[in-house]
């Protein structure tokens, strides 16, 4: 460009190094649909002001449309010189229509230009991240909804613990995912603030309407302090925020998917599509997504981390250290669609090993518990009762043998309280079926907590 919109108190050219380090258009081109929206509800602000004749308006809102269309078809040329978005839809208006596109910056800046940008942008994005996982959570009801009379060992420090169903465990993420999209839900409030009005700190001199503009853009309120609009950046921050929290479920998933398509445990099978293979080793079926999604949390974390340190010790109000909070939030963006866009297919393709599942129950005493439920029902207190039966799991590993394998007189000699019952009692099947306390994994609570859960999806609910 022969010269910056912004040049006129300069008498020296910026040095090329400058003009390179200071653009940020290499990544905020991303906003132009935004920014042209912003643009197009200031100019009806400006008319309505009295700055612009309705004419004017008029050829303004149709050059900013047609240099919409123009970047949208991938026909701009976008230059560094340009600076950034804001400042390449202006000039490139100017070009369409003339000085007049030079009024529109009239009574704002790009303080709160980006300001408002990036809150459009969000509130778009906020809104897709919540429709893919509403596609999360529905594969994981489909799931377990498949496999609901699927046992399996549940873990406590990754030792087996109790039976559990597995349409229980796959619901417990379910819980999680709900609660990331009502966090979602929840930093959408604080997104949907119009700092438009705001100019670069003090407000403008125009009686510019901002509630026009505000219903416009379809948003519910407008900032209330100036200085705080331009400066304020907790929005982005709880986003990602509530992205790494999301992210940490997405880890967890994974890490027990990984865990559970490992041949120690076998509990499921990947599907190919959704697996890759070694480069050496023929036989390896690697399950490279759910590490990757793993792998990716730590990413987040770190954009988390990286938005909060540029804001930490930022004097107010605006200062250019902020053109660094929109690459860790552009990231956190792709990188969460990107996750939540193939995990559903993956684990619909997934393939439940019951069998495998159900015999993982058979070992590691999951019925001890049961055991010692059994003693308290019959009078004797628990600590008494686990310890009975803390000292049966010890006979059984010396004897090589499962409770539900002892015969009566074996459990009756650590205890007379023990009757002809008791096998059918430390069963896997009644052991589970004995957890009807709400909220538990009996097979009854499990099957009308899906039918709950799916009608919450069904209404499109968080």
């Amino acid at each position: 460009m022969k010269k910056k919109l912004w040049s006129g108190r300069f008498k020296e050219a910026t040095h090329g190094l400058v003009d390179e380090f200071n653009a940020s258009i290499s990544f905020d081109c991303r906003l132009f649909r935004h920014d042209i929206r912003g643009s197009a509800a200031h100019a009806a602000a400006l008319e309505k002001a009295g700055v612009l004749t309705g004419p004017e308006a008029g050829r303004i809102t149709r050059g900013l449309a047609a240099v919409e269309k123009e970047m949208a078809s991938g026909g701009f040329a976008w230059k560094a010189g340009h600076e950034d978005v804001h400042m390449a839809v202006e000039a490139r208006l100017i070009e369409l229509i003339g000085p007049l596109g030079g009024k529109l910056h009239t009574g704002r800046s790009r303080n709160d230009q980006v300001a408002l940008d990036i809150r459009l942008y969000l509130k778009d994005e906020i809104y897709g991240i919540i429709s893919l996982l509403h596609g999360l959570k529905k594969t994981l009801v489909e799931v377990a909804s498949a496999n609901a009379d699927c046992v399996m060992p549940g873990y406590t420090h990754l030792q087996r613990a109790q039976p559990v169903l597995l349409a229980h465990h796959l619901l417990a993420y379910y819980e999680m995912f709900k609660r990331d999209t009502a966090r979602l839900f929840d930093a959408l409030e604080r997104v949907d603030e119009l700092p438009l009005g705001a100019g670069a700190l003090a407000g403008s001199p125009y009686n510019l309407d901002r509630k026009l503009v505000a219903r416009l853009l379809g948003f519910a309120r407008v900032t209330e302090n100036s200085i705080d609009a331009v400066s304020d950046r907790d929005f982005t921050i709880e986003f990602i925020s509530a992205c790494a929290i999301m992210m940490m479920h997405i880890s967890r998933l994974s890490e027990e998917l990984i865990l559970w398509s490992s041949q120690e445990f076998r509990f499921v099978e990947l599907s190919d599509a959704f697996s890759t293979g070694s480069s050496i080793m023929p036989q390896k079926k690697n399950p490279d997504v759910c590490e990757l999604g793993r792998g990716k949390t730590g990413r987040i974390y770190g954009n988390l981390t990286a938005i909060l340190s540029v804001m930490k010790a930022l004097p107010l109000a605006y200062n250019k250290d902020m053109q660094e909070d929109k690459e860790p939030l552009f990231d956190t963006v792709d990188t969460v669609k990107a996750v939540l866009r193939i995990y559903p297919p993956m684990l619909a393709s997934m393939r439940v090993r019951k069998d495998e599942m159900r015999s993982a129950c058979e070992t590691g005493f999951l019925n001890a518990t049961d055991a010692a439920d059994y003693l308290v029902k019959k009078g004797l207190p628990f600590r008494d009762a686990h310890h009975v039966a803390g000292r049966l799991v010890a006979y059984c590993i010396k004897k090589g043998k499962t409770l539900g394998a002892l015969e009566l007189v074996e459990w009756r000699g650590f205890s007379k309280l023990f009757g002809p019952d008791i096998t059918k009692a430390v069963s896997i099947e009644t052991s589970v079926a004995a957890r009807r306390i709400h909220g538990g994994t009996s097979p009854a609570n499990v099957k009308k907590r899906l039918k709950e859960v799916m009608a919450e999806l069904k209404k499109g609910g968080c």
